[in-house]
Protein backbone atom coordinates (compact mmCIF):
# COMPACT_ATOMS: atom_id res chain seq x y z
CA UNK A 1 0.00 0.00 0.00
CA UNK A 2 2.75 2.05 0.93
CA UNK A 3 4.25 1.97 -2.21
CA UNK A 4 0.85 2.69 -4.47
CA UNK A 5 0.71 5.60 -2.63
CA UNK A 6 4.48 6.96 -2.91
CA UNK A 7 3.19 6.34 -7.23
CA UNK A 8 0.02 8.23 -6.39
CA UNK A 9 1.67 11.05 -4.91
CA UNK A 10 4.13 11.23 -8.20
CA UNK A 11 0.81 10.74 -10.28
CA UNK A 12 -0.47 13.86 -8.17
CA UNK A 13 2.60 15.96 -8.63
CA UNK A 14 2.33 15.68 -12.51
CA UNK A 15 -1.12 16.36 -12.77
CA UNK A 16 -0.84 19.27 -10.24
CA UNK A 17 -3.87 18.44 -8.51
CA UNK A 18 -3.26 19.70 -5.51
CA UNK A 19 -5.60 18.65 -3.38
CA UNK A 20 -5.13 15.05 -4.40
CA UNK A 21 -1.56 15.54 -3.29
CA UNK A 22 -1.91 17.23 0.22
CA UNK A 23 -4.00 14.05 0.71
CA UNK A 24 -1.87 11.46 -0.36
CA UNK A 25 1.06 13.17 1.85
CA UNK A 26 -1.06 13.05 4.93
CA UNK A 27 -1.54 9.61 4.58
CA UNK A 28 1.73 8.74 3.89
CA UNK A 29 3.15 10.56 6.95
CA UNK A 30 0.28 9.06 9.01
CA UNK A 31 1.48 5.53 7.75
CA UNK A 32 5.28 6.93 8.37
CA UNK A 33 4.70 7.06 11.82
CA UNK A 34 2.75 4.28 12.67
CA UNK A 35 5.61 2.62 11.07
CA UNK A 36 7.93 4.02 13.37
CA UNK A 37 5.84 3.30 16.16
CA UNK A 38 5.32 -0.87 14.78
CA UNK A 39 8.86 -1.72 13.41
CA UNK A 40 7.13 -5.11 11.74
CA UNK A 41 4.29 -2.82 9.72
CA UNK A 42 1.91 -4.82 7.72
CA UNK A 43 -0.73 -3.99 4.86
CA UNK A 44 -3.47 -4.92 7.79
CA UNK A 45 -1.39 -2.04 9.62
CA UNK A 46 -1.68 0.62 7.16
CA UNK A 47 -5.76 -0.53 6.52
CA UNK A 48 -6.07 0.79 10.20
CA UNK A 49 -4.15 3.90 10.38
CA UNK A 50 -6.78 4.91 6.83
CA UNK A 51 -9.48 4.13 8.63
CA UNK A 52 -8.54 6.21 11.43
CA UNK A 53 -7.97 8.38 9.11
CA UNK A 54 -11.60 8.38 7.27
CA UNK A 55 -13.22 8.29 10.70
CA UNK A 56 -11.61 11.86 11.36
CA UNK A 57 -12.62 13.39 8.28
CA UNK A 58 -15.99 11.98 8.69
CA UNK A 59 -15.84 14.01 12.46
CA UNK A 60 -14.62 16.84 10.58
CA UNK A 61 -17.36 17.16 7.86
CA UNK A 62 -19.81 16.52 10.32
CA UNK A 63 -18.95 19.63 13.08
CA UNK A 64 -17.74 21.86 9.77
CA UNK A 65 -21.52 21.01 7.98
CA UNK A 66 -22.88 21.75 12.05
CA UNK A 67 -21.11 25.21 12.22
CA UNK A 68 -22.15 26.28 9.06
CA UNK A 69 -18.92 25.98 7.11
CA UNK A 70 -19.30 24.64 3.93
CA UNK A 71 -15.77 25.27 2.29
CA UNK A 72 -14.02 23.38 5.12
CA UNK A 73 -16.64 20.17 4.91
CA UNK A 74 -15.61 20.44 1.28
CA UNK A 75 -12.05 20.07 1.58
CA UNK A 76 -12.48 17.51 4.01
CA UNK A 77 -14.64 15.21 1.99
CA UNK A 78 -11.97 15.80 -1.30
CA UNK A 79 -9.43 14.27 1.56
CA UNK A 80 -12.61 11.46 2.11
CA UNK A 81 -12.76 10.70 -1.19
CA UNK A 82 -8.95 10.12 -1.75
CA UNK A 83 -8.95 7.92 1.63
CA UNK A 84 -11.87 6.00 0.51
CA UNK A 85 -10.09 4.65 -2.75
CA UNK A 86 -7.17 2.37 -0.40
CA UNK A 87 -10.53 0.55 1.95
CA UNK A 88 -12.26 -2.13 0.22
CA UNK A 89 -15.23 -1.71 -1.39
CA UNK A 90 -17.87 -0.73 1.98
CA UNK A 91 -21.04 -2.85 1.64
CA UNK A 92 -24.13 -1.01 1.09
CA UNK A 93 -26.91 -0.89 3.84
CA UNK A 94 -28.98 -3.86 2.47
CA UNK A 95 -25.93 -6.19 3.27
CA UNK A 96 -25.23 -4.55 6.58
CA UNK A 97 -28.98 -5.60 7.46
CA UNK A 98 -28.69 -8.97 6.29
CA UNK A 99 -24.88 -9.69 8.31
CA UNK A 100 -26.67 -7.77 11.23
CA UNK A 101 -30.00 -10.44 10.85
CA UNK A 102 -27.02 -13.23 10.69
CA UNK A 103 -25.03 -11.66 13.93
CA UNK A 104 -28.41 -11.76 15.79
CA UNK A 105 -29.52 -15.48 14.54
CA UNK A 106 -26.49 -16.57 15.51
CA UNK A 107 -26.00 -14.55 19.13
CA UNK A 108 -29.16 -14.59 20.18
CA UNK A 109 -29.27 -11.25 22.22
CA UNK A 110 -31.62 -10.47 24.77
CA UNK A 111 -31.42 -7.24 24.88
CA UNK A 112 -30.03 -3.81 23.55
CA UNK A 113 -27.18 -4.69 26.09
CA UNK A 114 -25.77 -7.05 23.64
CA UNK A 115 -25.85 -5.06 20.94
CA UNK A 116 -21.71 -4.43 21.29
CA UNK A 117 -21.47 -8.33 20.67
CA UNK A 118 -23.49 -7.72 17.47
CA UNK A 119 -21.54 -4.94 16.00
CA UNK A 120 -18.26 -6.89 16.57
CA UNK A 121 -19.36 -10.29 15.26
CA UNK A 122 -20.63 -7.77 12.13
CA UNK A 123 -17.29 -5.79 12.02
CA UNK A 124 -15.33 -9.19 12.19
CA UNK A 125 -17.15 -10.94 9.19
CA UNK A 126 -16.80 -7.41 6.91
CA UNK A 127 -13.19 -7.44 7.19
CA UNK A 128 -13.40 -3.88 6.97
CA UNK A 129 -15.79 -3.36 3.79
CA UNK A 130 -18.69 -1.76 6.81
CA UNK A 131 -18.31 1.06 8.67
CA UNK A 132 -18.96 0.32 11.96
CA UNK A 133 -21.27 3.52 12.72
CA UNK A 134 -23.66 2.15 10.17
CA UNK A 135 -23.59 -1.18 11.15
CA UNK A 136 -23.63 -0.04 15.05
CA UNK A 137 -26.84 2.28 13.72
CA UNK A 138 -28.74 -0.48 11.59
CA UNK A 139 -28.27 -3.05 14.61
CA UNK A 140 -29.20 -0.28 17.50
CA UNK A 141 -32.78 -0.60 15.19
CA UNK A 142 -32.85 -4.34 14.50
CA UNK A 143 -32.31 -4.75 18.42
CA UNK A 144 -34.65 -2.18 19.46
CA UNK A 145 -37.86 -4.01 16.91
CA UNK A 146 -36.80 -7.14 19.16
CA UNK A 147 -38.10 -5.97 22.30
Amino acid sequence: MIDTIREQIKEAMKARDAARLAALKMLSSELHNAQIEKPDFTDDDAMVVVKKEVKKRRDSIDAYNKAGRQELAEAEKQELDVLMEFLPEQMTDDQIGMMVDEAIAEIHPESMKDMGRVIGWVVSKAEGAADSAIVAQIAKDKLQNLS
